[in-house]
């Protein structure tokens, strides 16, 4: 069964979004200059815009539960955090990653990373530069440069490896 979603013009498949999405970023990736085109895969222009935007709700759901509601720190970036690479999960599995592959193995070693991602950057990076001061905001984005770069490597080559996970790029 397929999903639609509404728009002006008719109905687009999800396929159709996924497809699109794949070539726009394939089209941005190969009109990068000075031999970028060939360095960046694009898979990784497709997580950035994932995951900005889902750090864009990780931030956003930190501010309402802490900011607005009062919640403690921890618990306000714990909630936000889960929800937001949950998020995370399902539109690069979908969009950027293009898998095909049993979804439960992937969700546990998914899980994995990102319990190793929270332990290391969050509670490491952020949570120690919350305590030392900065700006809860500001540690979440340090932290989050960090995670970054952790992330997009365990997804690529660890959660969503393997010949029924298609990898849009020119190099494994």
């Amino acid at each position: 069964m397929d999903t639609c979603r509404w728009h002006a013009g008719g109905v687009t498949s999800t396929e159709s979004l996924v497809a699109d999405f794949s070539r726009w970023c394939e089209a941005v990736v190969a009109r990068l200059p000075l031999g970028l085109n060939r360095l960046v895969a694009p898979t990784f222009l497709g997580f950035a815009l994932i995951n900005g935007f889902t750090f864009a709700v990780d931030l956003a759901l930190l501010t309402v539960l802490h900011g607005w509601l009062g919640l403690p720190v921890w618990l306000s970036v714990t909630v936000a955090y889960i929800c937001a690479f949950g998020l995370s999960f399902v539109l690069n599995r979908t969009f950027n990653f293009h898998s095909h592959a049993p979804v439960g193995r992937q969700a546990v070693v998914y899980v994995v990373v990102v319990v190793i991602n929270y332990l290391a950057f969050i509670l490491g990076v952020g949570g120690g530069l919350a305590a030392l001061g900065v700006e809860y905001h500001v540690s979440r984005l340090l932290a989050g440069a960090c995670e970054a770069i952790y992330m997009y490597s365990a997804m690529r080559w660890v959660v969503f490896r393997g010949r029924d996970s298609v990898v849009m790029s020119r190099s494994s």
